[in-house]
């Protein structure tokens, strides 16, 4: 029995020292690589290295969506490197839209401040789930599935996304098909749409071919 209080005391005793790394806070002028960028050195982080402001301020939504998506990602905020989660705002005026849009790599929880918002995403089996929220109500949107927000009503929005991810990375449904160089003919025949149709949705989002 002495002998094992002994063996744990030494073992306590030499993992105590360890050092362990508690942060990588992103050093952006590293390469970005799939697994992050490099670690800023530990004397030169700040506490400011792990608060972002940029989320404070409204963001403009002339345009026409009429809604704006501000991120706060590891690009914009050092100190996410590495920990698997990144955030947004997003504004929306009113009858403001995010299009269908996936996330290839997060999956996303979205959390109403202002407004009434239509939320939804389609399932693989092509099922739709969709609510409106309110303030302080929550939605998720499981990882890689297509979803949008809506705003209902005369009435701005505002809600923050949260991303299981540092790099949720974007897929706007129909800047792929019409604000790209995919062709028409290729368009029409992949969805069935109508040339004309096709035609002047590129012409809108500024596709070609």
């Amino acid at each position: 029995m002495f002998l094992h209080i002994v063996f744990l005391l030494s073992l306590l005793s030499s993992t105590s020292h360890a050092t362990v790394q508690d942060f990588c806070v992103a050093d952006l002028k590293g390469a970005d690589t799939p697994s992050g960028y490099p670690c800023k050195p530990p004397a030169n982080v700040t506490s400011d290295d792990f608060v972002y402001t940029g989320l404070a301020e409204a963001a403009n939504v002339t345009n026409i969506i009429n809604a704006a998506v501000t991120p706060a990602f590891v690009a914009q905020f050092p100190g996410l490197n590495g920990l698997d989660l990144s955030a947004a705002r997003l504004d929306l005026g009113p009858g403001g839209v995010i299009p269908l849009h996936t996330h290839p790599g997060a999956n996303e929880l979205l959390i109403v401040l202002q407004g009434h918002i239509l939320a939804g995403f389609i399932s693989s089996g092509n099922i739709v789930y969709q609510k409106v929220l309110k303030k302080g109500e929550l939605m998720v949107f499981p990882q890689g599935l297509l979803h949008f927000q809506i705003a209902v009503g005369k009435r701005k929005a505002l809600a923050f996304p949260v991303f299981s991810s540092a790099f949720p990375g974007l897929q706007i449904l129909d800047f792929a098909l019409f604000a790209s160089n995919f062709s028409t003919p290729l368009v029409t025949q992949t969805t069935f749409l109508d040339p004309a149709i096709v035609k002047k949705l590129k012409g809108v989002l500024g596709g070609s071919g």
